[in-house]
């Protein structure tokens, strides 16, 4: 994340810091620049002469702003604030773009007369995101806090490996430690005694659309992003694959509530298998493969019916979801406490 830091730095936040939190004086600012020149983070204000970029494939040269401000790069409260606020709003960027795309060119928005959908459903998850996501960046930034002040595993030259091979396999080697640490919380998350208070409210989505992606509790996002950022911690992991993963893993999350079942695949654990644990609660946990669902023994195939259009949408099909879906609901939650629809019955006749 430190180069992700030193990039909003240069052109965002050093004139922003320089204009709120100025130098006292000239020679408080000569100071400051004297000492960045010791500095061991990559972030710091230094002089142009010893200026150390976060990665030797990007070099930034920090502009006389980075020199201007009683809080300097390397500041830790100016970093620990940087990083709220980049984890915050990028997520928030990231959800909202791949959400909305999502929305409009992959969703199939038949899905609003499902009689399970919601009343007003985009707006209750949109808004149920936007509430998620700053709480949940108050317990992420101080782990990337903790990676930029060095005491992460990443590195930057590919060949600061552990060897060479190891800068192509970090990839599936990411993914599936992460997707084992992922089915444990999430599955842990079904615990009678943790459902109600964190995971219920990611499941008040049964037909969720992209924008239900990161409409969770914080602290259950927050729970299920730990594998994520512990990763980097216990193995070497290159700088820019950390940035790339991130981002991947953030629009994976949206493709799993797309509603459009592409992937039939009885190895990837795609927004049919996603689908089948929204509508009946109590299987595939997974976030990538159906491998841990498969050895925890709560793995379910999707319907065969999902994967055609005619077949998704019918009201047989649909039939057969709520009453499956009426009964665990009851056995998992009690009581509906959901407001469904009624559009949903008002135009169903109208798409069939």
């Amino acid at each position: 994340m430190d180069i992700v830091l030193e990039v909003i730095d240069t052109f965002l936040f050093d004139r922003l810091y320089a204009t709120l939190l100025p130098a006292s004086s000239v020679n408080a600012a000569k100071a400051a620049i004297k000492d960045a020149a010791t500095s061991t983070f990559s972030s710091v204000r230094e002089m142009p002469t010893a200026y150390h970029a976060a990665s030797q494939f990007l070099q930034l040269e920090p502009s006389q702003f980075a020199y201007m401000s009683a809080w300097p790069r390397d500041c830790i409260w100016r970093q620990a604030l940087s990083l709220y606020l980049i984890t915050w709003l990028f997520g928030l960027v990231v959800y909202l773009v791949f959400a909305t795309l999502s929305y409009i060119f992959i969703f199939d928005h038949a899905t609003f007369t499902h009689p399970k959908y919601l009343k007003n459903q985009v707006r209750l998850e949109i808004r149920q995101s936007l509430m998620a996501l700053p709480i949940m960046a108050i317990f992420t930034a101080p782990l990337f806090l903790a990676e930029v002040r060095g005491h992460a595993k990443l590195y930057d030259s590919l060949s600061d490996a552990p060897f060479s091979a190891y800068n192509i396999l970090q990839f599936p080697f990411f993914i599936a430690f992460t997707d084992l640490f992922v089915y444990c919380i999430h599955r842990g998350l079904h615990h009678p005694r943790i459902y109600k208070t964190l995971h219920k409210a990611h499941h008040k989505w049964i037909m969720p659309t992209p924008y239900a992606s990161h409409a969770f509790h914080p602290m259950d996002g927050f729970a299920q992003s730990v594998p994520y950022h512990v990763f980097p911690f216990l193995f070497p992991l290159q700088k820019f694959a950390y940035v790339a993963l991130f981002v991947f893993i953030n629009i994976w999350t949206v493709m799993i509530h797309d509603g459009e079942y592409v992937a039939n695949s009885p190895i990837i654990n795609g927004a049919a298998c996603h689908t089948m644990h929204h509508l009946y609660f109590n299987y595939n946990y997974g976030q990538f493969t159906t491998l841990w669902d498969r050895m925890g023994g709560s793995y379910r195939k999707p319907n065969e019916e999902l994967f055609t259009r005619e077949s998704k949408m019918s009201k047989a099909e649909w039939k057969n979801q709520c009453r499956e879906m009426e009964r665990v609901q009851k056995e998992v939650e009690g009581d509906d406490d959901r407001a469904y629809g009624e559009e949903s019955q008002r135009l169903q006749k109208k798409v069939m």
